[in-house]
């Protein structure tokens, strides 16, 4: 079942959140795809579009929050949850996946104490998983920020674990 969003939602929207929304609406409110715009603008800004910045938009837009969920849910470089510091993607291409992805997914499960698609307690590492980034040659793969680290190796996926989550 989807939660239902309510105008009243304010959960993590405090004053400074609000008024960058609101100079990120007034500045785009006119524009053609201003929605698109704003949830975007929004997202670089903020670096998420939590439930209550999605019915704070809505309101100020006078569009139906369903409408601004629909778009943050549809899209998959919207997020509504905060991100952490650094992100950390499996490549799930068929090489990498062959190569030992799912193992090492597991191993980055245990080893920082999160799921797969969620950010760590302290906000240091957000993990997900990604389409082939085209590097299979070097299977398995992964990406941390932007840059791509091939030929990962059981042993030494717990370095690059705690690197990260020292960071």
């Amino acid at each position: 079942m989807t939660e239902v969003l309510t105008p009243t939602a304010t959960d993590d929207l405090c004053e400074t959140k609000r008024a960058v929304l609101d100079a990120i609406i007034a500045a785009n409110r006119n524009r053609q795809g201003a929605l698109m715009v704003i949830l975007n603008e929004t997202q670089k800004q903020v670096g998420y579009v939590s439930k209550s910045m999605q019915t704070y938009v809505a309101k100020k837009m006078r569009v139906p929050v369903s409408a601004v969920h629909g778009v943050v849910t549809f899209y998959s470089f919207f997020t509504s949850e905060a991100r952490g510091k650094h992100t950390l993607k499996f490549c799930m291409g068929t090489a990498c996946y062959v190569g030992g992805i799912p193992q090492l997914m597991e191993k980055a499960k245990q080893l920082t104490g999160s799921e797969i698609g969620k950010t760590t307690p302290d906000g240091q590492l957000t993990m997900e998983v990604c389409r082939c980034v085209g590097a299979c040659s070097q299977a398995p793969v992964v990406t941390v920020d932007e840059e791509v680290v091939g030929h990962i190796k059981p042993n030494k996926f717990p370095q690059l674990i705690k690197k990260l989550l020292e960071g």
